[in-house]
């Protein structure tokens, strides 16, 4: 069972991981997305595509932040095996909404090298959607390795590699509310 000690340190699977972003600061950054999207869809009736399973949390809390109305679809892609990009996105589920002459706001849990949601977008316009941004907790701009638009980020981190609040490592490590980093040795 992974536990967090008193001196904000976990383990999961065979990683060491040290606290690095406090529930508190995720929730205040969260706030502040929120915020602008009220902002620019206040009259407006967006259709939010959740990218499984890492953003589920994320998606979550800003959509109980949210004062239009909306609806959200999801979808589960996947370019990650352990703590390195593969470097080719699957889709395991895919989307069956119809998003013609719809705005779509894609909420992913972290931007890291943006191949994934390179890759993605492209079918969004070509399905007809009348706008697409992207919604992201968090961005890592120093291991973009494409040209991607990120309209709404919470946070931009160091490139190294987290977990906590949705994110995991091998599929474990979700269920912490705060975000740790790992530790190198």
């Amino acid at each position: 069972m992974d536990s967090v000690t008193d001196k904000g340190v976990i383990r999961v699977g065979d990683k060491t991981f040290r606290m690095f972003i406090s529930a508190e600061e995720i929730g205040r950054r969260v706030c502040e997305v929120a915020e602008k999207l009220n902002a620019d869809y206040a009259d407006a009736r967006p259709l939010l595509l959740c990218v499984l399973n890492g953003a589920f949390v994320f998606a979550a809390d800003l959509v109980r932040r949210l004062r239009f109305d909306h609806e959200i679809e999801f979808v589960r892609l996947s370019s990650y095996r352990g703590t390195d990009t593969t470097g080719k996105v699957t889709q395991v589920l895919g989307l069956t909404a119809n998003i013609a002459g719809r705005d779509v706001i894609v909420v992913e849990d972290i931007v890291d090298t943006g191949v994934t949601l390179y890759d993605t977008l492209p079918g969004l316009t070509a399905s007809g959607a009348r706008s697409v941004e992207v919604c992201a907790l968090l961005s890592k701009p120093d291991k973009l390795r494409v040209p991607l638009h990120v309209k709404y980020c919470a946070m931009e981190i160091p490139s190294a590699f987290i977990v906590g609040y949705g994110m995991d490592y091998d599929g474990l490590g979700r269920n912490y509310k705060d975000i740790y980093v790992v530790e190198r040795t």
